[in-house]
């Protein structure tokens, strides 16, 4: 694989895309808790990438699949969907059985501070600045305020395995934000290759651990994982990759301080939850981040190498 595309600052669009992607993985919590009881854990990550594939595939045939060229990009590209659909799906999917939201949330939440350290140590362009640290701190202080004081009792009591689940999945995503930037590959087509490595291992997976996938699922579940698969899996991922490559990994995991107070947002508006003041706090606290971390001096980017395939 080639060296990765030098940052830039991010744009105002750049910001439009984060909350989006952030409401999208938002979302995904409320299609998640009506299909799952008729699914299971591991037959819903395995259908939703599955479906995820399904949509992305024609386009990325249309437009021309581009392969790996060599069995060490099969390699990097097979390991980057390992740790970014496989393993972080799985073990979630497992931690969710016996931890609350609210704790799973919070253990999430130290992804931006590994992806601030990881991408220091391990990229020449994405290094640790005090307006960084400053716009992680502000995100995370956002979580700890929409999931409120009382998970810390949670934390200190019930067993470490499920919380050591969840951030075994924050790591996983953390290393395949890292692995995305050295990947040379237009995001849609890459996200598109991702998903199909994705079901390939997920459904012997479910299979193995849940037998037969599950009959006779209620229309509602079924709606519930078609948009799984469209949108927080196949659009978001899309966005994901895109940014990550163009903005850096520090920037881009800014938005996953968002999904925990997009996720109370919108049981305000689809469930009717109370609209509370620490929401709107948490709101300001991360938003105000993530307009920190998208400060700055553009970095200057490379040229485009000749022949090279546009993103698509």
């Amino acid at each position: 694989m080639s060296a990765p595309v030098a940052l830039r600052a991010p744009t105002p669009f750049d910001l439009c895309q984060l909350v989006l992607v952030a409401v999208i993985w938002a979302s995904a919590f409320i299609a998640i808790r009506v299909a799952v009881p008729e699914t299971g854990p591991v037959w819903l990550a395995a259908i939703r990438v599955c479906i995820g594939f399904l949509v992305l595939a024609p386009y990325a045939i249309w437009r021309g699949m581009v392969w790996p060229k060599t069995g060490g990009q099969w390699r990097l590209i097979t390991g980057m969907a390992v740790l970014n659909m496989v393993a972080p799906f799985y073990l979630i999917a497992w931690a969710g059985k016996t931890e609350t939201a609210g704790i799973i949330g919070l253990l999430l939440g130290t992804g931006p501070f590994l992806a601030l350290v990881g991408s220091h140590f391990l990229t020449t362009d994405d290094r640790m600045s005090a307006r960084k640290v400053l716009s992680v701190i502000l995100g995370f202080a956002g979580i700890l305020v929409i999931i409120g004081p009382s998970v810390w009792s949670g934390m200190v009591g019930g067993g470490i395995a499920a919380k050591a689940a969840v951030l075994g999945a924050s790591v996983c995503y953390v290393m395949a934000g890292l692995l995305i930037r050295r990947i040379d590959m237009p995001p849609i087509r890459l996200a598109c290759l991702a998903l199909g490595i994705g079901t390939a291992m997920l459904i012997p997976l479910a299979l193995a651990v849940d037998g037969a996938p599950p009959a006779g699922i209620s229309a509602k579940s079924l709606m519930a994982l078609v948009f799984l698969g469209v949108f927080p899996t196949g659009v978001a991922y899309i966005l994901r990759f895109k940014l990550i490559k163009e903005i850096g990994y520090t920037r881009f995991s800014v938005a996953v301080n968002m999904v925990p107070v997009f996720g109370v947002g919108l049981g305000v508006l689809l469930l009717g939850e109370p609209l509370t003041p620490s929401i709107l706090v948490a709101l300001a606290l991360v938003l105000g981040g993530l307009i920190i971390s998208s400060s700055g001096r553009s970095a200057p980017r490379t040229a485009e190498r000749p022949g090279e395939t546009p993103p698509a």
